[in-house]
């Protein structure tokens, strides 16, 4: 396994579960454009070399690489899937369904795994969660609400590096080549629906639109979005259901919440996930029901696991490619998150809905 960045998910989640995999993974290359990075974490996950450009990376015999980096993963993924080498990107997987597209098809037509690391899909608690909505008899509301918060105070406990930045001819390369991806993307446009698809749909939302698609299928309808600064509204449609998702920014309040909520006539689950920079903190299921014209409700709180939705992830990379187990979040999968994104920017720029927002062009 070769890695490519060194930074804080990377530091606090991958190389850690790397390490506690060592019977399946071996590290033998880590890559950073940092320079400072890169070595501070080879020398603590003992990983016994590091380059700063991931082309270098890939002239290692590997058989596979895990994409940690900011920006675009399609250059790597592209590049990595020609060589033969099998990849597990972070989210989001691009900028853009045309990137998307070439790297499933660099994927397929070399024949190697392409997945994304969505670890809430491989949370116990919400595959519990999946199971008990397919149960409820007339769902009539799925909710889905995250209550933003700073991360500093969820990993100021963890032994990490001190922060590296690269040369500032890097810098400033990479800031045009994002910025560039997102213009193919959305289009010409303004610094507020460049930051709301980025930093907001894309690092962020793009969790819950994939864990709702896991739960769901594919949306058939696109109802309503609402961009502000501090926060976002977006409705879905998938058949007769309807679909609630609010991400609301509040910086003040170290405490983040992310809560999935169905509700039908005699019963309703929630399900809360903890923040995603605690390591095995359970997810949270709650079950309400009741006995119908009668004051009686029952309500059940259960820990389904103390299981890590990122080492689970790493399982599920390592059974594809070994025993060629097809992983619930493929790089097919998740470039419809991807178009359900800018469907997102495009709903709200015309003020209609887009009818199969997730449908590849």
């Amino acid at each position: 396994m070769g890695v490519v960045g060194a930074g804080l998910i990377a530091q606090v989640m991958h190389l850690h579960y790397l390490r506690e995999l060592a019977d399946r993974y071996e590290v033998v290359v880590l890559c950073d454009i940092a320079p400072g990075s890169a070595a501070a974490s080879a020398e603590r996950f003992g990983v016994p070399k590091f380059v700063t450009d991931w082309r270098e990376m890939l002239r290692e015999p590997l058989d596979a690489i895990l994409v940690l980096t900011a920006g675009s993963h399609a250059p790597m993924a592209i590049e990595a899937a020609r060589l033969g080498i099998h990849v597990l990107v972070e989210k989001p997987m691009c900028f853009s369904t045309v990137e998307g597209a070439a790297m499933v098809g660099a994927a397929e037509g070399a024949g190697v795994t392409l997945m994304v690391a969505y670890n809430k899909r491989y949370d116990p608690a919400y595959r519990r969660f999946v199971d008990e909505a397919a149960g409820l008899d007339d769902p009539r509301l799925l909710r889905v609400t995250t209550l933003e918060s700073p991360f500093q105070p969820y990993v100021a406990h963890y032994p990490l590096a001190p922060a590296a930045s690269p040369d500032p001819e890097t810098a400033a390369l990479l800031r045009t080549q994002v910025d560039a991806s997102i213009t193919s993307a959305i289009g010409e446009a303004d610094s507020f629906l460049r930051w709301a698809y980025h930093a907001v749909l894309l690092d962020t939302l793009v969790h819950e639109l994939n864990a709702i698609r896991g739960l769901l299928g594919e949306p058939d309808r696109l109802d309503y979005v609402d961009l502000r600064p501090g926060s976002v509204s977006v409705m879905l449609r998938f058949g007769n259901l309807p679909v609630a998702l609010h991400w609301i920014d509040l910086p003040g309040i170290a405490s983040y919440k992310m809560e999935f909520a169905m509700y039908a006539p005699a019963r309703r689950i929630t399900l809360s996930f903890p923040s995603p920079f605690l390591r095995n903190e359970p997810t949270i299921l709650e079950i309400e029901s009741g006995e119908s014209g009668t004051a009686r409700s029952s309500l059940s709180r259960e820990i389904t696991s103390y299981e890590s939705g990122f080492k689970n992830e790493l399982l599920a990379f390592h059974d594809a490619i070994v025993k060629g187990t097809p992983p619930p979040t493929t790089g097919a999968d998740a470039v419809r998150d991807i178009a359900l994104c800018q469907a997102i920017i495009e709903c709200h720029r015309t003020g209609r809905p887009v009818d199969h927002p997730t449908r590849m062009p």
